[in-house]
Formats: C-alpha cells, structure tokens, sequence
C-alpha cells in the first residue's frame, strides 16, 4: 500500500464517476469542473479497498467545522444530479465539494466562495453507505 499520509486520495471508481462529468458535452458548471479536474488531477488514484476508510469520496457522510464561525455542518458529498441542499446533499461540483473530495477526516480544507475564503475541518467521515 502506498502512503498515503498527507496525500489527497481518490478511489479509481471514484475518479472514473468524476471523469465523466468533466467533459465538454456534460459538465454543469466549467469553472468548477476546472477547480475539480485540478484537485483530481493531483491525487494518488488508489483501488478502494486501499482506500482509508476516513476518506471523503462521492457519498461519504461528513462533519465539518467551519472555523471563523466555529459552526459545524453535516453534509453527504454526492454527484450533481443528486444534489439536494434541504436534504444536506451537496453536489461534488459545489465549491465545498471540490475542497473536501480526497481529503481525510482531522485535515483542514480552505473553500473558495463568493464572499472570500472560508476554512473547515474535517470532523468525521463515514463511508458506510458508499456505492461499491
């Protein structure tokens, strides 16, 4: 197994779902599927059973802290067509999704929004639910 401390990492089944948002004809939003392709771009492809289970990836159950507020919010980090913010099922594509995707639970993640920069860490993640 690799290491993997420190390293932003994404499951193979993973980066083959984002892949195939990220072409021309399908894309939803070309500044993030820039910001997302130059996160994915950077990571260890691995086999999920070599994937360290405090990993965020596509369907992880996450709890963040938003540091200057000192707020936690719980999300499930999913891919655009099931994006539902009443049901805190956040799009990969959304600016907090690009930040944490491949990122480990106890890691600090900076966000890109429209009102400036904001900072979380990564509380908890549980991948129990996650697809096969």
């Amino acid at each position: 197994m690799k290491n993997l401390e420190n390293q932003l990492v994404i499951a193979h089944e993973d980066y083959e779902i984002l892949s195939n948002y990220i072409r021309p004809v399908v894309a939803f939003d070309r500044k993030n599927e820039a910001l997302l392709l130059k996160e994915i771009e950077k990571a260890a492809i691995i086999k999920k059973d070599e994937l360290p289970q405090d990993v965020v990836r596509l369907n992880s159950k996450v709890v963040i802290k938003e540091e200057s507020k000192n707020k936690l919010i719980e999300l499930v980090l999913v891919v655009p067509e099931k994006a539902d913010i009443h049901q805190n099922m956040i799009s990969v594509f959304a600016p907090i999704g690009i930040a944490l995707i491949g990122f480990k639970q106890g890691e600090k993640v900076n966000c890109s929004t429209p009102v400036g920069n904001k900072f979380f860490t990564i509380l908890k993640v549980c991948n129990k639910n996650v697809h096969s």
